[in-house]
């Protein structure tokens, strides 16, 4: 039987208000002998509410799609994206680009914006976390003196202006960057060297030793949940996920609208 459940948030376990709806919250109490691990894009502090309503406060998370590791206040394991990567892309949205887009640069609870615009509001209000306001090429430059990089960036914007700047990752930091385009107005980029999936593999290695892959179930929606479906035990898609995500699943579920990982679980632990 399966003896550890990781789960996406965003499109997978929230409901329509982008929030926990009292039916997810009441399915996990009822299996709390299991653990649960949330799995996301967002950072740490983004995911803080929801531990607090599923009781699992001080529980490990899974944050920046696998870059950041972290169980209560330790870090488990940390991977960053270079400065000198950051710094060109600053350079290029600022010089370069069409039109600038929006940059939000995120490491550990961190995260900065230029300005509070549509797309810095438009996050606030989807992760019930407001940023801070600095410039980027001043956040390139306190990271410099203080050794630090990205856990993620996130590039949000009009389109076309996003083509541009996603065929100036890939022309010259492919082999460096995860660039993944959940929308055509935005792209989340991570260090290649992380996923979802190595995130659970180093946090079953270090945190569950006992518990093997083929004992977790994880559910997702997106392009960035397709290496972790497909390779975990058991790994459910909801009915609204990509049809690549789909394709490697072991089971697809309802829509997250409609409680789909409550209404799966409900039915293999009855």
């Amino acid at each position: 039987m399966y003896k550890i459940i990781f789960t996406d948030i965003d499109g997978t376990l929230l409901g329509p208000d982008r929030d926990l709806t009292e039916n997810t919250i009441s399915q996990f109490k009822k299996i709390n002998h299991i653990p649960l691990v949330l799995v996301s894009a967002r950072m740490p502090k983004q995911m803080h509410h929801l531990q607090e309503k599923l009781n699992i406060v001080n529980e490990p998370l899974i944050a920046f799609n696998g870059a950041l590791v972290t169980a209560g206040e330790k870090t488990i394991h940390s991977t960053e994206i270079p400065i000198n990567i950051i710094e060109a892309l600053v350079e290029f949205n600022e010089n370069t680009s069409e039109e600038k887009i929006h940059i939000g640069l995120f490491n550990h609870n961190n995260w900065y914006v230029e300005e509070m615009d549509y797309w810095a509001k438009r996050e606030e209000n989807n992760t019930k976390i407001t940023p801070e306001i600095k410039k980027n090429k001043d956040v390139v430059s306190l990271w410099k003196e203080t050794g630090k990089g990205a856990h993620k960036i996130m590039c949000m914007g009009d389109a076309a202006y996003i083509d541009g700047i996603f065929k100036f990752l890939e022309d010259n930091f492919n082999d460096s960057l995860h660039l993944y385009r959940s929308k055509d107005t935005y792209i989340e980029i991570a260090n290649k060297e992380v996923s979802k999936l190595t995130g659970i593999k180093l946090l079953l290695e270090d945190f569950y030793p006992s518990i093997s892959l083929e004992e977790v179930i994880a559910f997702g929606d997106n392009y960035n949940d397709v290496e972790m479906i497909g390779a975990v035990g058991h790994g459910v898609a909801v009915s609204n996920a990509r049809d690549e995500v789909k394709a490697v699943a072991k089971a697809v579920t309802s829509h997250h609208k409609e409680d789909g990982v409550a209404v799966y679980l409900e039915s293999l632990f009855k």
